[in-house]
This record gives structure tokens, C-alpha cells and sequence, in this order.
């Protein structure tokens, strides 16, 4: 294990391959998260950025010791984070009733790019827990702001109605499930017809109303188009 751990530290040719193949299976292992729930950005994009960040290190530090460049070395780690930073917000999608998607893959891209410099730079040690506190924030943390989430009390919903529905009606039959308060509204076009009405409404559930329920029985009203929480 020592011997191991000498030989990451050091830039060699076993160095680097060590390195390079530490990079990619941490970015293999955090992408293979976001492949399992459907994401355009998994394994092979996450193991690219990891693997990529590393190298730029390596490059760096061979600079550094090989060519006696002693500029700085942190300035291509900079790059790094800059770039990955264009790449994470391409990930980034607001849907058509304005729904953002996408921020958890993005930083995704992000930590690898950390993790690979941090691979790259012979820091395995940061990088190895790291991955450990990653893998428990995507895999055990996430259920619980799902949790969260889904228990909130305040909430936002994007309603669209068929085309000449009065939202006065829809006001109305909020206050006489008197499930929840009605925060705030905001009427719009609507985006799947420009002919229909829609609104954006806040909501503040009453003690011991069922959220998933109120939200459900919003959907089966006869006028209701779409429902989206937001």
C-alpha cells in the first residue's frame, strides 16, 4: 500500500497511469449515478472531465519538474473549472413551463473536475474521500431532500386551463377544499396554446392536509390542462 502511494506521488510513468485511472473511475462511479436516473450526462461524460482535469495537472507538474517552467502551476486548474463551468450550464434546461432541470448534473461536472485535479496534482487522499462524501450525497442525501421536498408546507405549481375557463373558478374551488392558503398568483399565456390561461400560484398547506392528494386533485379538475410543482 506504501509503495503504492510513493509511486502516485511521484511523476512517473507508473505515476500517471495510476493517476489517470484513479481520475476515470471516480468520474465513472459519480456518472454512473446520473446514467441510472436518465441523464444525457453519465458515465462517459463524467469519466472524460475527471480523466481531463487530471491531465491537465499531470501536464502541469511535468512542466514544472521536466522543463523547469516554474510558472503557476494552480493557473491551468483554473481553466479547468472555467471551462467545466460552460459545460455544467449546458446541462441546465428550463423546461416550457419553467422548470429548471439539470443543476445536480451540473455540479456533478463540476466535483469531478475537482476530484480529477486533485488525482492529477498526486492528491489521492483528498480525492478518495471526497468520492466517498460524493457518493453519500447522491446516493443517501438525495433521498432525504426528496423527503424534504415532498413534505415542504409552501409550494409553487404551474396550473394551465382549458381555453375560456374563468380562473376565478379555479380561486374558488381552492378555497372551498380548504386544503391550502392561496399565497400568491400570477396569470400568463399558456405554453402548450397561447389561447389558454395558465397561472402560477403558491400554496401553503393547512396541518395535517396530504400535499401529493391537494396536487392530485387539482389534476382531475374538468377545466385543468397541465399541472406541474415547480
Amino acid at each position: 500500500m506504501e509503495n503504492a502511494a510513493q509511486m502516485a506521488s511521484e511523476l512517473s510513468f507508473t505515476s500517471v497511469i495510476l493517476r489517470l485511472a484513479l481520475a476515470t473511475l471516480i468520474g465513472t462511479l459519480v456518472g454512473t449515478e446520473r446514467s441510472s436516473r436518465g441523464r444525457n450526462a453519465g458515465v462517459k461524460t463524467h469519466a472524460l472531465v475527471c480523466m481531463g482535469a487530471a491531465l491537465v495537472m499531470l501536464t502541469s507538474e511535468y512542466m514544472r519538474v521536466s522543463l523547469g517552467n516554474p510558472g503557476d502551476m494552480a493557473r491551468l486548474g483554473a481553466q479547468v473549472i472555467s471551462g467545466v463551468g460552460f459545460l455544467g450550464a449546458g446541462t441546465i434546461m428550463v423546461t416550457g413551463r419553467s422548470h429548471i432541470r439539470g443543476l445536480t448534473t451540473a455540479a456533478g461536472l463540476w466535483v469531478c473536475a475537482c476530484e480529477g485535479l486533485a488525482v492529477g496534482i498526486g492528491f489521492w487522499k483528498g480525492a478518495v474521500v471526497a468520492l466517498a462524501f460524493i457518493m453519500l450525497t447522491v446516493r443517501v442525501l438525495v433521498k432525504l431532500d426528496l423527503k424534504m421536498h415532498r413534505n415542504a408546507k409552501s409550494f409553487g405549481l404551474y396550473v394551465e386551463f382549458n381555453e375560456g375557463t374563468d380562473v376565478r373558478k379555479f380561486i374558488q374551488d381552492i378555497s372551498l377544499r380548504n386544503a391550502a392558503t392561496l399565497k400568491n398568483i400570477e396569470v400568463e399565456k399558456g405554453r402548450i396554446d397561447s389561447h389558454d390561461q395558465a397561472v402560477v400560484v403558491g400554496f401553503e398547506m393547512y396541518r395535517g392536509k396530504d400535499r401529493p392528494d391537494f396536487i392530485q386533485w387539482i389534476r382531475e379538475r374538468k377545466y385543468v390542462l397541465f399541472v406541474e410543482e415547480l
